[in-house]
């Protein structure tokens, strides 16, 4: 069953934001003091962000520019990659998990760091997005994606946002670690979808596909209902092109042929279901079509490179 807001009914690109769902994997006010640098491990499949609320300091992300972030800055590393936080270039580092920290909640806690002079505080956290349209999108942003308070183009509903998390961590009121949490998660959509609008590259490949009027609807199909016995023919039906004109556009768009991207759909897809102990591999397969357990095995292998059952005994 569609479960989608109606508002996304014909919008490929913004159906593909609403599977933008995190989980939180820890989320740290910090409190640090010249001199200090902090050392944060890679994270893998997991996008890591950091607000400066106030003060200022260098972010370095191997393979990419120092970047300098300053009071009201909001900053993602996507792609899980370690990286050092300083107050002052080559600052030494003490890495994350050798300081003490205070919890505050399940995911929260607060840290403190430094030697005593100027001061900076920031909010630091790492998110996982589970469903396959979210890995995808999340694989074509930048190394770093940067949005700089001075600029005013990414529109007063960010700002807003920004502002809210900034006075929220210095205030330190009841349940104020909640409010923190969830305006990240918000920020994080906004940041994305500033980057959207500014970056050439966002209007190619995957994500340019899911602009196009035709191949973007054929993609949301294929999204909604995976269980589908898709086929050229009648994926380019729905979206009212010849079968020759739509497997061409597809794959020059898309960068892979339109029934190839349907079976790596479903076995993504699949990925997701294994998380759920509680469902079989002969469940998962029916889910997406298959007629057989053997048929679905065969194809997941073939796709993901590991049988059903490695991944089942590895997500228990």
């Amino acid at each position: 069953m569609n479960t989608l807001p109606d508002w996304t009914a014909n919008d490929a690109l913004g159906e593909a934001l609403h599977f933008l769902r995190m989980d939180g994997v820890f989320y740290s006010r910090c409190e640090f003091s010249a001199p200090w640098g902090l050392e944060l491990p890679p994270f893998p499949d997991c996008l890591m962000f950091h607000l400066v609320t106030s003060g200022s300091c260098w972010l370095d992300v191997e393979g990419a520019d120092p970047v300098h972030l300053r009071s009201g800055d909001f900053v993602l590393v996507p792609h899980g990659a370690g990286h050092r936080l300083t107050g002052a270039r080559d600052t030494p580092c003490v890495k994350l998990f050798d300081l003490p920290r205070e919890p505050v909640s399940a995911l929260y806690d607060r840290l403190r760091h430094g030697g005593g002079g100027a001061p900076a505080t920031m909010v630091c956290g790492a998110v996982r997005f589970d469903h396959p349209a979210a890995a995808q999108f999340i694989s074509l942003l930048p190394r770093i994606l940067h949005i700089e308070a001075a600029h005013s183009r990414y529109g007063n509903a960010m700002s807003d946002t920004l502002r809210l998390m900034s006075d929220e961590v210095g205030a330190l009121r009841p349940g104020g670690e909640t409010i923190v949490t969830r305006l990240a998660d918000i920020l994080v959509i906004q940041s994305i979808r500033a980057w959207m609008e500014r970056d050439p590259a966002a209007l190619t490949g995957w994500l340019g596909a899911l602009r196009d009027r035709q191949i973007g609807r054929a993609i949301m199909l294929i999204h909604r209902d995976p269980a589908q016995g898709w086929t050229l023919a009648s994926l380019a039906a729905a979206v009212a092109m010849s079968r020759s004109a739509f497997a061409a556009r597809f794959a020059a768009m898309v960068g892979m042929p339109a029934m190839e991207y349907v079976t790596r759909w479903r076995m993504n897809t699949a990925l997701t279901h294994f998380r759920d102990q509680e469902t079989t591999v002969a469940d998962i397969a029916a889910r997406l079509g298959y007629q057989s357990e053997a048929a679905f095995a065969r194809t997941f292998k073939r796709v993901i490179g590991a049988t059903p059952g490695s991944i089942r005994r590895r997500a228990g």
